[in-house]
């Protein structure tokens, strides 16, 4: 299965609380923190509730 490197760049401060939950179960914890998730449908849509913070390589 691919796998996509997820990188985050924006900070989570004043992020609803959702949006905040959603980057600790993608693992990003800190500005600058890249995780290696596998391509999945369900990790596809937390990124897309996420996207305007991160950034994602193929």
């Amino acid at each position: 299965m691919k796998e996509i490197r997820i990188t985050l760049k924006k900070s989570r401060i004043g992020s609803t609380k959702k949006v905040r939950a959603t980057l600790t179960g993608l693992g990003l914890t800190r500005t600058n923190k890249t995780v290696t998730r596998k391509d999945t449908p369900e990790i596809r849509g937390m990124i897309r509730k996420v996207s305007h913070l991160v950034v994602v390589e193929e």
